[in-house]
Formats: structure tokens, C-alpha cells, sequence
């Protein structure tokens, strides 16, 4: 006996039903993997919580920000966050997976570190002088000139590989936003980085080449305490920074330093210097 046409429909029904939402579940979830980044012309609640889904990689983390107290600026040079297509797909390139990619291109391989910048802000971002407020902003600018600004309150993925698409997102879309909310944690910005420099700060640039080596715990400590802080460190493998906005070239090592442990130094005697333990 054949069953009534309307029974059968029903359940073909329900079954599409189903599969239909087990599919956008899926994409769901391949979406709060891959895309860490917020859309800012998304009104609706809905585009809204699909947002905090996005950007569930991208916390805020504790910090004093409503100090009025005199701070620091880092800014990071000649990063290599360079965009390329690879195969299908766009991706920062790095001298671990893209090796034969680079060489077929007569490029480098060693001169693709972006994971010395990622070191770096984790350097910045994790130390006791950053949790206490005195960060007032991290500013990179890469090997091609792009230039854009971390808020100190920004939690940054530990893993290199999540920190590699949310950059690869950032240089695509220009800004990367909160979890649940609008503000905006990452953002590309106009050169020249000067702009945005306090007018009556101390910058000071690092280099192993520079003939004036100093202790940072001393040379800090000749500073006044009224006076914001602007720290230059190149975020390369190899080479030294150029800039034109700098008060003082020094080194702080009779040895060569990776930009992390450079910038641990840094902290550590503003740390000493401001009391912060």
C-alpha cells in the first residue's frame, strides 16, 4: 500500500529542515575558528551576536586604564607582515611554510619573521607595566609601510598560527573589533606614526650598531617621571631601524637581542623605576 502523498512530503520536509540546520551550525562553527573579525555595519542583534562569535579569539584582558599618570609608547619597525596568495588562499607569509614559495619568487626566506612581532606585543601586552595602565599604545608598521595601532587592553592569541590569520584579517579589513562589543582593538592607520606621539615625549630608538651603550635600570632613571616615553624597537630579523623621529639611538646589550627580549628589559626598569611590581 502507498502511503498518502502528504505524509511523505511532510517528512521530506523535515528531514531538509534538519539537515538545513545542521549545515548552518557547521558554518557557525568554521566561522568562529577562522574569522576572528567583527563587521562594524552590522546593526541588527542577530549580526551582533554573530560578531561575538567571530571574535571570540579576541578578549580584552585587565588593565588600569584610567590612570592619568605619565606612560608609555612602543612602536615596532620593519615587521614582516607581508600578504600573498598561496595556492587558493591568502596567507602572511613565513620562512617556515613558505619556504619553496619564496624561493620560487627570489625572496629571503629569513627575511619573513612575522612571528618576531607577534613575540614582541606578547612581551608588551603580558607585562606587569601594561596591567597597571602605563601602556598608552603599541603602533606597528610593517616592512611595506602599512601602519596600524594595538590598544594596550587587547588580548592577543598565544598560538602563532591564530595570531597569523588575525593578522592576515587586519591588513585585509583594515580593523579588527572587541568581542561583543564595537570598539575597535586592532585598526590600520595613516602614516607617519609621528602624528600620534605625545608632543613633549623622550624617544628613544634601540640598536646593537649604536655606539652609546647604556643600562636601561640608569638611563631610565635620568628621565623625569612627568615625561611620556616613546620606545622604538625593530621588529626584523636582522638590520637595524632608520627613523627620523628619535631623540636618542642606544643600545642596552654588548650582545644582539630578539625585539622580546629588548622590550622585557624596557618594562622591567620602567617597572622598577614607577614602582610596579
Amino acid at each position: 500500500m502507498v502511503r498518502p502523498y502528504t505524509m511523505k512530503g511532510h517528512k521530506r520536509k523535515k528531514k531538509s529542515e534538519e539537515d538545513k540546520y545542521d549545515k548552518e551550525g557547521e558554518e557557525e562553527e568554521e566561522v568562529a575558528e577562522e574569522q576572528p573579525d567583527g563587521f562594524d555595519e552590522k546593526d541588527d542583534q542577530g549580526q551582533e551576536e554573530e560578531a561575538v562569535h567571530e571574535m571570540e579569539g579576541i578578549p580584552i584582558g585587565p588593565s588600569d586604564r584610567n590612570t592619568k599618570k605619565p606612560g608609555v609608547i612602543f612602536v615596532l619597525e620593519k615587521a614582516s607582515l607581508e600578504v600573498a596568495k598561496v595556492g587558493k588562499n591568502y596567507q602572511i607569509l613565513n620562512s617556515d611554510d613558505h619556504a619553496n614559495f619564496l624561493k620560487r619568487n627570489n625572496k629571503n626566506p629569513g627575511d619573513y619573521r612575522p612571528d618576531i612581532v607577534h613575540q614582541a606585543l606578547l612581551s608588551i601586552l603580558d607585562s606587569p607595566l601594561t596591567k597597571a595602565g602605563r601602556l598608552r599604545a603599541v603602533y606597528v608598521k610593517t616592512e611595506k609601510s602599512v601602519l596600524f595601532e594595538v590598544k594596550p587592553h587587547v588580548r592577543l592569541p598565544r598560538t602563532y598560527k591564530r595570531f597569523s590569520g588575525i593578522m592576515l584579517q587586519l591588513l585585509q579589513k583594515l580593523s579588527i573589533t572587541a568581542a561583543g562589543k564595537r570598539e575597535k582593538l586592532l585598526r590600520v592607520i595613516k602614516n607617519p606614526v609621528t602624528q600620534y606621539l605625545p608632543v613633549n615625549s623622550k624617544k628613544i630608538g634601540f640598536s646593537y650598531s649604536s655606539e652609546k651603550l647604556v643600562k636601561m635600570r640608569n638611563h631610565v632613571a635620568t628621565i623625569s617621571d612627568d615625561m611620556d616615553l616613546v620606545f622604538v624597537v625593530g621588529a626584523m630579523a636582522h638590520g637595524k631601524i632608520e627613523t627620523d623621529y628619535t631623540d636618542d639611538l642606544v643600545a642596552i646589550s654588548g650582545y644582539p637581542m630578539s625585539a622580546a627580549r629588548c622590550i622585557a628589559r624596557i618594562c622591567e626598569a620602567l617597572e622598577d623605576k614607577w614602582g610596579i611590581l
